[in-house]
């Protein structure tokens, strides 16, 4: 994640990556998608991809994708000549990044944890869970904790299932890595960038006196990793993990990250628009097929319903400055269908670096704000979760969507099986509803104004729904307590 003007510290030993990932395959070899006219892909797909040059990575007929790989220079304008091929667009270079600020590493808690007051997890380090207090976890637990038999698909940089605070829940037979374009087996040491251990923590880790305690510590959760281990997502990954979520039995998706192919993808430009379509495709499956689909609204102070300039993109490298407007989205979150989450701090007031945006956002969670919001109860302003190998502390919008996907997994747990139109209706109908901030709050944010256009970051709307909460703050409480 760029650290432009300061907005997004990145701060501590594992900070998110910087540097472009190499296409996959060897030297020369590029990975596509080719999206087909038709939602299904008529027969004779992998002909056209051979006859251009390419071979078939994965196709996924259900929404008229296939992923294909070739080293020819010419596969593209040799694919579009099939009169049933709308699009193709090369994957190389378009890798996305996950959306956290930063993981900052835990030294040892401050004071001595054996006389922290008792909890409903009884889990040493649920007293440093400022976020969890905040939308009252606590007392939904005593209600519900979640059930083994809703799974929770974690869309992310993959997931330490040896961790022993999501060892408990881990479900190997829903997880999948999906870097390739092409479901395969995850394995141990999956996250070495740590991302998508920390998201999970936040929405499964385990009641066991370990840790931490989730959103939803019964619930079973699933790692479907889909970057590189520099943190980079490729579009092919994010319509692999999609379709995986939709055919084996997941219930809700949590989205950490924006899609390929630049932070605004801009349906008026050939190739962006074919990888835009894919990606939209496999989300909208997905929801059909009853998944939940949780996701960040990103990092940038912008405001995604009025978008004008993008400075950010491509964000494998420079940005490139362009004029965006809506004909431009940012994916997943502003698919319909999908819950937009916002992130705020312990103050309860939108994080400093949040995105936000009127149709855009449903709800807003705890995500930290290491510069507006220092507590008493939180000294850095960051949430704490599970990283390879320990805990770690981070701040984002990626750390606001967890406590979101953990709350409709216990709606799920509690009431389901339920529509995902009517999940996200009962997380917005329960939610704890903040209006916009008075001129001396908004005023705090003048050092942090919009990072595509650089104009001062703005509320619209009033208590009940807003461009920078939604309908207000997610309730774990209110929500599993809920009248049908």
């Amino acid at each position: 994640m760029r650290d432009s003007v300061g907005k997004l510290a990145l701060l501590g030993a594992l900070l998110l990556g910087s540097s472009a990932p190499a296409a996959i395959g060897s030297a020369g070899t590029s990975t596509y998608i080719v999206l087909y006219r038709q939602p299904s892909i008529l027969n004779g797909a992998a002909a056209t991809i051979n006859q251009a040059g390419g071979s078939v990575v994965a196709s996924y007929p259900q929404i008229g994708v296939v992923v294909a790989r070739s080293d020819s220079s010419s596969f593209r304008s040799a694919v579009l000549k099939d009169g049933r091929v709308s699009g193709a667009a090369s994957t190389a270079g378009l890798g996305v990044h996950v959306d956290g600020s930063g993981l900052e590493a835990m030294g040892p808690p401050v004071g001595d944890l054996a006389n922290f007051p008792a909890n409903d997890a009884a889990d040493p380090l649920f007293p440093l869970q400022w976020d969890m207090r905040q939308i009252h976890t606590s007392e939904a637990h005593a209600i519900t904790g979640g059930s083994p038999d809703i799974v929770v698909g974690d869309i992310d940089t993959g997931l330490d299932f040896t961790h022993p605070d999501l060892a408990p829940n881990y479900d190997a037979a829903a997880s999948a890595d999906c870097t390739s374009g092409a479901p395969t087996p995850l394995l141990p040491g999956n996250d070495v960038f740590g991302h998508g251990t920390h998201t999970a923590g936040t929405i499964a880790a385990a009641q066991n006196g370990i840790g931490i305690v989730g959103v939803a510590p019964h619930v079973r959760i699933a790692g479907i990793k889909s970057a590189t281990d520099e943190g980079f997502f490729f579009p092919e990954a994010v319509v692999c993990s999609f379709m995986w979520a939709a055919t084996h039995g997941i219930d809700v998706t949590n989205n950490s990250y924006f899609a390929d192919p630049w932070y605004f993808n801009c349906k008026n430009d050939p190739e962006q628009r074919a990888i835009w379509i894919a990606e939209q495709r496999a989300i909208k499956f997905a929801i059909r097929n009853g998944v939940v689909v949780v996701a960040a609204a990103t990092n940038f102070a912008d405001d995604l319903a009025h978008p004008t300039r993008d400075v950010i993109s491509p964000d494998t490298g420079p940005g490139i400055p362009r004029d965006v407007t809506n004909a431009c989205a940012v994916i997943p979150v502003e698919v319909p269908g999908v819950i937009g989450v916002s992130a705020d701090g312990d103050r309860g007031i939108k994080s400093f670096y949040s995105d936000y945006g009127s149709g855009v956002i449903q709800v807003t969670a705890p995500g930290g704000d290491s510069i507006l919001q220092r507590t008493a109860v939180a000294p850095n302003g960051r949430v704490l979760s599970t990283v390879p190998g320990g805990y770690a502390y981070a701040q984002g919008t990626s750390m606001a969507t967890p406590h979101v996907t953990g709350v409709a997994a216990l709606i799920e747990s509690r009431f389901g099986p339920l529509s995902p139109g009517k999940v996200a209706a009962m997380i917005g109908q329960t939610a704890d509803s903040i209006a916009c901030p008075d001129a001396a709050t908004l005023a705090l944010y003048d050092p942090f104004p919009q990072e595509s256009n650089n104009k001062p970051q703005t509320c619209e709307g009033g208590a009940g729904y807003n461009s920078w909460y939604g309908h207000g703050q997610v309730n774990a409480l209110s929500a599993v307590t809920h009248a049908q």
